[in-house]
């Protein structure tokens, strides 16, 4: 698999730069996104006369959506101060979640024979709430992020708390690499608004529905997490990584053999890079079940 190296990209992002987003303004949220929805319609020819919602909520929804839509392009300064005021209000509203403050398997499930139990973790929760170094995105071959408005996927949920810089970061990757992303590839990219302060951005394989999953789709998924790992690993100052259960969701994995995957591969690298200076890697789970899947493949290696 040829993949673009992060030495290709990482200036012309500003990779390694921090990102200051201008400060909130002192108007209400409201005021922010009427500003921000009336700027946004402009760039829509047909729906420039489409009317502004009464209730917050809605207006809020229909910004999320159009920002969804909206295609990487130059993003006016007035509009950006807009964002940033926007999604920082929204950061502070946050209930943050500290990836310091995790237990690891070794605290949960006290047993010797588990590789790395002291820096793996299970963790249940929104990614998007998560404060750690690195944060793994599940996108699709185009890296762009999912344009379908207010789409239940991962790939949504991050862009749209990362804000319209994210997709622009995206682009410019993906107009460099001039291909679209191979399967079991990965890119990195600033997080912006999100808690985290980066994105790994990796394409998992698709199982349609009815398949019988292959060894080769089991060797794409193991790649995604090798390939986000060596990307970490290339910068210092990553030493959390939390990885979202990647291509379970639409993308039809199934989740037994994905939870399998994941932790054996982390732990393969590991194995392999004694040398590395991550001090977590965090397997993020959304739902209840899918916990304690992944708690059963922990549970699976303390009898033998």
């Amino acid at each position: 698999m040829n993949q673009l190296p992060q030495s290709a990209y990482a200036d012309k992002i500003q990779l390694k730069t921090t990102y200051v987003p201008y400060p909130p303004t002192e108007v209400s949220k409201e005021e922010v996104v009427n500003t921000l929805l009336t700027q946004l319609l402009e760039e829509f020819d047909d729906l420039q006369h489409m009317s502004i919602p009464s209730m917050y909520a809605d207006k809020r929804e229909l910004f999320r959506g159009l920002m969804n839509l909206r295609k990487p392009a130059p993003i006016p300064v007035a509009f950006q101060r807009g964002i940033d005021s926007l999604l920082q209000k929204e950061l502070e509203e946050k209930v943050v979640v500290r990836s310091d403050e995790l237990k690891p398997i070794s605290h949960l499930i006290p047993d010797a024979s588990i590789e790395h139990a002291d820096q793996l973790v299970v963790w249940q929760g929104d990614i998007t709430q998560l404060q750690a170094d690195a944060i793994v995105n599940a996108a699709n071959e185009y890296m762009l992020g999912c344009f379908q408005p207010l789409h239940a996927c991962i790939d949504n949920a991050i862009h749209s708390a990362a804000g319209p810089l994210l997709r622009e970061d995206c682009n410019v990757i993906m107009s460099i690499q001039n291909e679209t992303e191979a399967t079991g590839g990965a890119k990195i990219t600033r997080a912006y608004h999100l808690p985290a302060t980066y994105v790994l951005h990796t394409v998992g394989p698709i199982v349609p529905h009815g398949t019988q999953l292959t060894k080769h789709q089991q060797e794409e998924l193991a790649s995604c997490y090798m390939s986000c790992l060596e990307l970490a690993h290339e910068v210092d100052d990553i030493r959390t990584v939390a990885f979202c259960s990647i291509s379970t969701g639409v993308f039809g994995f199934p989740k037994v053999e994905a939870s399998n995957i994941a932790v054996r591969t982390v732990q393969q690298w590991l194995d392999a890079h004694p040398d590395h200076h991550f001090e977590q890697i965090i397997f993020n789970v959304f739902s209840q079940e899918d916990y304690e899947q992944y708690m059963r493949v922990f549970q699976a290696m303390t009898r033998g």
